[in-house]
């Protein structure tokens, strides 16, 4: 057995761990052992749904899931069961692959001063610490707002930044640059690294893309068929493909007769959970270029803000989002694509302007799928709008099989990996057939081949005339699936250009 001290910041022994009603045949972890030296940047690698979220969240016992876990974890050579939660909070720091599971406050301030009132910390200590870490990580301009108005990848900053506030020794993140623009992600991997290096805080982070950490890592980790070995060439995961060959069709899995039960699906689309699915009139799928006479979606002259005293989200926005096509909006966090997103859905509506949507079913992919969650198992979550939507538990159990989780069919929702849940909502979706989808960073979670599943589903929708708007931070993804790209900045449209031609004459926002 390893002797731990201070030089080894965490170590798994024998872990095991199955979700509960899955038994020890169908567990996550098996077994896994492995250490981190104290000091170091390390990655986690894994397909999605291999369990990097699960593995983590154990070294926390006040967020670990239910379920069987056999096995010892320790922290700096302490059993991490034996940490009182103020020792835990001082020790382990967490930051969530959603930062909504995490983020509690109404204002930034007070999210940041949350934990350390919590540990009692002297008052004017808390605003000192509050004050540094907010300049150590830009947000000081921003100190002052409500979190409900931040962007996603805002949200991630913020949930960065009150985590390590409290100082802890060991810093575990689950996919924390998913929700950042290129040039964000940058600038969020440096302050990691000022603070692994700068600070002596151990790093772990589980992630589908290594790539962009490399330069920054010390040792790698790869989790595979429930157990963890140590990657022994860290250059082998910088030239791992970001997009790999499908190994299934997602579209292919959703009803395929559009005509079959129209009157049932117009239903079913009226009865899902308002605003993220809306009623559909007549489909009437075409194909049209920006400027033509009858867009999918377009925004004239729209301005929106959140608040009458907050800062204009949109400013005098205009676009149009061609029918049948694939439609990718790109910029900085909190530049307004989920806000547009929103208008274009109806979620929000414009205080000046005018938004106006083409006929026919449309439904939104949040950034946070469990939005969509109501049922106890993921089968039961697939066939929740069967009854209206008049498709059967066969087109159910393709679904289950083209999302790669029909082993887990039996599983709560929220037991499911991030990107598993990502793509559950995904199909829970294809199955209502919308004809235009709107979708808030549909590959946030995924790893190379579940970005390729879902691309290739992308493209075969557009084919069946369904038109996709997508808000994602994940230019691979655009470069590869999108037929058009605008760029926001500042509320506004920036610019609008065929894929190809928007990379080709970009210096800095590219892949």
């Amino acid at each position: 057995m390893t002797k731990t001290n201070d030089q080894t910041a965490l170590v798994y022994r024998n872990v095991s761990f199955a979700y509960p009603g899955q038994g020890d045949a169908a567990a996550v972890l098996d077994q896994v052992s492995f250490s981190v030296p104290s000091g170091s940047f390390a990655l986690l690698v894994g397909e999605t749904g291999s369990g990097k979220s699960t593995l983590l969240s154990l070294a926390k016992p006040q967020i670990a899931p239910a379920g069987t876990l056999r096995g010892s974890i320790e922290v700096f050579g302490a059993p991490v069961e034996s940490l009182s939660t103020e020792q835990s909070a001082r020790t382990v720091g967490y930051v969530f692959q959603n930062p909504n599971n995490q983020i509690v406050c109404e204002t930034v301030w007070h999210e940041m001063a949350f934990g350390l009132e919590n540990l009692g910390t002297d008052r004017d200590e808390m605003r000192r610490l509050v004050a540094e870490t907010s300049y150590f990580f830009g947000i000081d301009d921003w100190v002052r707002r409500s979190t409900d108005e931040l962007s996603g990848g805002r949200k991630q900053i913020l949930a960065l930044a009150s985590t390590l506030v409290m100082q802890p020794r060991l810093l575990l993140l689950d996919e924390p640059t998913s929700q950042l623009d290129p040039i964000a992600e940058k600038n969020f991997l440096h302050a990691l690294f000022r603070a692994n290096r700068e600070l002596g805080c151990t790093v772990v982070v589980a992630t589908h893309s290594p790539q962009a950490m490399i330069d920054y890592a010390t040792c790698a980790f790869e989790l595979t068929d429930g157990g963890v070995a140590p990657v022994e060439n860290l250059e082998t995961l910088a030239r791992r493909p970001r997009l790999l060959e499908p190994r299934g069709t997602l579209a292919a899995a959703a009803p395929v007769e559009r005509e079959r039960g129209a009157t049932e699906r117009n239903t079913a689309v009226r009865s899902a959970p308002a605003p993220y699915a809306a009623k559909p009139d007549a489909a009437a799928p075409h194909a049209a270029e920006p400027g033509a006479a009858k867009p999918a979606a377009s925004c004239s002259g729209v301005w929106f803000r959140y608040t009458r005293d907050a800062n204009w989200v949109a400013r005098n926005l205009d676009v149009e989002v061609p029918a049948g096509r694939i439609h990718a909006l790109v910029g900085g966090n909190g530049c307004g694509k989920s806000t547009l997103l929103s208008l274009i859905a109806g979620i929000e509506k414009p205080v000046r302007g005018r938004v106006r949507v083409r006929p026919g079913g449309l439904a939104l992919l949040p950034q946070d799928p469990r939005a969509l969650f109501a049922a106890e198992t993921v089968r039961d979550e697939l066939m929740e709008w069967a009854p209206q939507a008049g498709y059967d538990e066969e087109a159910v159990e393709r679904m289950l099989g083209a999302l790669g989780i029909a082993n887990r069919s039996g599983l709560h929702p929220y037991d499911l990996s991030g990107g598993q849940q990502q793509l559950l909502a995904l199909g829970k979706l294809l199955l209502l057939k919308p004809q235009t989808l709107l979708l808030d960073e549909p590959t946030k979670g995924l790893d190379a081949a579940a970005r390729a599943l879902v691309a290739r589903a992308l493209t075969r929708l557009r084919a069946d005339g369904v038109t996709i708007v997508m808000a994602t931070h994940d230019l691979d993804f655009v470069l590869q699936a999108a037929d058009y790209v605008s760029m926001m900045f500042d509320g506004e449209i920036a610019c609008t250009q065929p894929a190809d031609e928007f990379f080709r004459g970009n210096v800095y926002y590219r892949p």
